[in-house]
Order: structure tokens, then sequence, then C-alpha cells
């Protein structure tokens, strides 16, 4: 079949495109929904995405050629990450008043040809309807970072400085509704010094590969539970410097939503969940850039489509916080393995806001080991008094990053000397962060049997490490007793409950 000739539709056609969609969606007894790019027709087993002739700044769909290029590439950059839900490209023949899909005649168009999945399945709806589960936040975070680890990978262009501020600067523009004049000034200089600030480590982050391919577009609208497993669709195939982004800023957007939908506990437990298994904490200044951008972008968005809505508020307001971070706070963990250091921990940055560093996990990165693969298994001895310096060191410098981008730290380590408890105590001083201590203590005989009971966990302290631990520890001082973070029971102020 040849090519069809590349001639735009005239802005009058407009209206014709739309009647032979809706003459496509009455031969297929389909619903029609549309937005302002596309329409979509949906039956009740499929979904079809037809794109309409329209040009803006961000796209151009206004030639025949250009809506089936755009159609092939959306299914490509969607299979990745949802391969049963992308099934290809559909034709659009035969007249204009009688369109079938897949027909005989002449090719009156392209669809993006896609399985329907159930009504209340997106994330936002899962959230809204309060069935969203910590295995499904988590889930997600698994299948992102898997997806940016196999992401092709661009370093040769420089570091888009100019591009990155535009854009931040543009969605800023079409946000300044729902904001005030003084509202609009703090964004507008804190986007700028924080281009100047972050142009070095944009440049080595390029460098160093974290430039992806990335889905572009991650708010929750866009995110599915498809048969029990989370999965992204609608990834931008429109304009590639949207999706060809660092890795931190594709994983901002949804830790964006699920806190301007009124989840941040979600939010702060996916962004750590995403954190240790892609290793990116040191990618804390460039994820509160884009947290900004990212509600930014969400605001304009919400804006345009219901410009007396108040969800372009929420997000003007969420863009607002992450530029205005409270004074942040190291808190360091203490305790033998099996007292419950990471579980306290766990259910502390949901509830404060923080990012978490693991010993346990930090420890085997630095071995070159996945946080649950078995160093045994490997014949490596991870744990000798270099390799705890190492950690130590290593956790010291993360931290110091992330406080120095605003966020609170929660390191999750034994901390049993004295000396390493100090050390961490001047580095909040000297980050001009506060600084706490989450004390975790349980029986003897119930830290053996939580070690003998650990399946799929980081850490590989054993009875015989706890037995050689015990040996070493040094209490808290009465000095530190005023750092311990309390329980809410005011019957044991000085200690959280182990389980």
């Amino acid at each position: 079949m040849p090519p069809e000739p590349d001639v735009p539709i005239a802005p009058g056609q407009l209206a014709e495109r739309a009647a032979l969609v809706h003459a496509l969606a009455l031969r297929l007894g389909a619903q029609v929904i549309e937005t302002h790019i596309s329409w979509i027709l949906l039956t009740p087993a499929f979904a079809y995405k037809v794109k309409k002739p329209v040009r803006f700044a961000f796209l151009d769909y206004t030639t025949l050629q250009r809506r089936r290029h755009f159609c092939h590439e959306e299914v490509r950059v969607n299979q990745r990450m949802a391969p049963s839900l992308y099934l290809g490209v559909a034709r659009i023949t035969g007249k204009p008043p009688a369109p079938e899909i897949d027909g005989a005649g002449p090719v009156l168009d392209y669809a993006v040809h896609m399985r329907r999945f159930p009504d209340g399945a997106l994330f936002s709806e899962r959230l809204a309807a309060g069935a969203l589960a910590l295995r499904d936040v988590d889930g997600f975070a698994a299948v992102l970072a898997a997806a940016h680890a196999a992401a092709p990978v661009r370093r040769r262009a420089p570091a888009a400085q100019s591009s990155k501020l535009t854009r931040a600067l543009s969605a800023l523009d079409g946000a300044r509704a729902v904001l005030s004049t003084g509202e609009r000034d703090h964004l507008c200089e804190w986007l700028e010094a924080g281009a100047r600030k972050l142009w070095p480590e944009w440049i080595e982050r390029r460098r160093k590969g974290r430039i992806r391919e990335c889905h572009g577009d991650l708010h929750l609208d866009n995110i599915v539970d498809l048969d029990g497993q989370p999965a992204a669709f609608d990834a931008i195939d429109f304009e590639p410097a949207l999706r060809w982004i660092d890795i931190a800023e594709d994983a901002a957007f949804p830790v964006m939503d699920f806190a301007a939908r009124g989840r941040p506990d979600f939010a702060w437990r996916f962004l750590n969940d995403w954190l240790d298994a892609a290793g990116e904490h040191e990618a804390a200044g460039v994820l509160r850039y884009a947290l900004v951008y990212r509600a930014l972008v969400r605001a304009q968005v919400e804006h345009l489509r219901a410009p007396s809505g108040s969800a372009a508020a929420t997000y003007a307001r969420a863009a607002l916080g992450w530029s205005n971070p409270a004074l942040p706070r190291l808190v360091i963990t203490h305790g033998l393995p099996g007292s419950g250091k990471t579980f306290q921990s766990q259910r502390l940055l949901e509830r404060i806001g923080a990012i978490r560093v693991r010993a346990d996990v930090e420890r085997k990165r630095l071995f070159g080991l996945g946080a649950l693969e078995s160093s045994h298994a490997r014949g490596l001895d991870i744990y000798t008094r270099e390799a705890t310096t190492s950690t130590y060191g290593r956790l010291f410098a993360l931290a110091r990053i992330i406080l120095a981008a605003g966020f609170s730290v929660v390191l999750d380590a034994a901390f049993l000397k004295r000396g390493e408890r100090d050390a961490a105590h001047e580095l909040a001083r000297s980050c001009g962060a506060g600084f706490e201590i989450l004390a975790c203590e349980a029986p003897d005989e119930i830290l053996q049997q939580r070690i003998a009971a650990r399946t799929s966990d980081a850490s590989e302290a054993d009875t015989a490490v706890l037995r050689q631990l015990r040996t070493v520890v040094d209490p808290l001082g009465p000095d530190e007793e005023v750092a311990v973070k309390g329980s809410p029971s005011a019957r044991s102020p000085a200690r959280w409950p182990a389980s």
C-alpha cells in the first residue's frame, strides 16, 4: 500500500474528523471520551485512541502520516511497562459515513488499539476509594525501578539546563491564575536559582547514564492495576524531550501526586522503595526540583481542564510546599539486629516525611550486591570492620547530600558505638539539621527468634553476629537520652516498642 500523502488538515476539518470518530463509535457501540489531543472509543473489551489533527507548541498531529507515526510511537513506548494493554495500531478504513476497524477501502485514520481495563482500576480511582494497598505502592516502585534500569540511555547530548528551566517556567506561567504575584515571584526565583545550582549535577548525571527513555507523565491517572499487577500507560509519545529525562525526574511525579492527593505516607513509602531499588539517593537535589516542576505541570493541566475547579490550586500549593521545606532533621536508629529498627524507621519515615538510608542495603551495594542477594553465595564477608567503616562513611555522605536538599533523613543502622552516634550528631549540626535517636530494644530470646525467622531481608546478621555485637555495645549516655525519639506511650517515653 503506498504511503498516504502528508497533507495537513485544515482547521475547519476538525469537525469532520470528529464526525468520523462518532460514526465509528456508533458502528462499534462505543462510548467516546474526548481530551484536548485525542478521542478515545471504549467498547466492552477494547479501547481505540484516535489522535486529533491538532498542533500545539508541544505536538503536531496535523497530518495523517504524523498521526500514524505517533500511534506507533505510543505503542512502542508503552509496551515496555504495559505490554498486555497495548495491542497495536489499527487502521480506520472505509467511507467517512460508515468507517470500520481494519476493513477494506482507503485508510481514513489510525488508532492505538488497547485492551480495556475495568472501571476503577486507576491508582487515582483506587486511592480515592480507599482501596489502594501498601502492596500496590511497593509493587509499582519495584516495577518503575526495573523499567528505569532496562531503559535506553542517552549520554551524548549536553545537559539541557536552559530547556529544563524553560519548561519549568512555562508550567509556572500556565499556573499563574491560581498563584498570587508574590507566590509566582518566589517560585520563579526558586526555579532559576535551582537551575543554576543543579547545572553541574545535571551534566554529571547525564554522563553517568541517568538520562533515559522514561514514561514522562507518571501521575496517578496513568498508573493502573492490571490483573493484580501495577502498570503505567499513556507515556509521552509526541515529544522525545519530555520522556528522555532523568530517572529521578520520572519517579518524582507519583511522589508528588500521592502527596497532593492527601497521602503523603504513600508518597514517602513509594520514594524510599524506589530509592532503595535504584540506588539514587545522591539525586536528592534533582528530586526536589522535579517535585516542584511536576506540581506546576499538574497545576497548569488542571487549570486548562477546569479553570474554576480546585485541583489546580491544590497542585499550586504542592509546588509551594516542596519549594519551602521545613527544617530537616537527622534521625539515627540504635539497636541490635532483630530489635525492630527497619520496621520502626519505616513507620517513622511515612509519618514525618523522610528519606531513609539503610545500612544493610548500602553495605551490599558497596560490594556490588542487590539488597536480597546473598553475600555467602558469592563467597564474600561483608561484615568486616573495614566494611562497616565504609558503610557508615557511605551513610554519612548520602545523609549530607539529602539534608542539603532539604529532606529529613533516617539512617537505619545499629549505631552501637558512641563514636558513630557522635559523628552523626556532628553531621546534623554541620548541616543545620535537628538530631534524634530512634532507639529499639527487645529481649534476647526475641532477637534470636526474629533473626532465625528472617526471609527476604537485606540483613544477613545471624545469631553469631548478634553475640559478637552484644559485646561492643556502648549504651546511650545521659546526654544522649535527651535526643531519643519518644514513644507515644507516656509510660515509656524513651523507647519505641520493638514490635
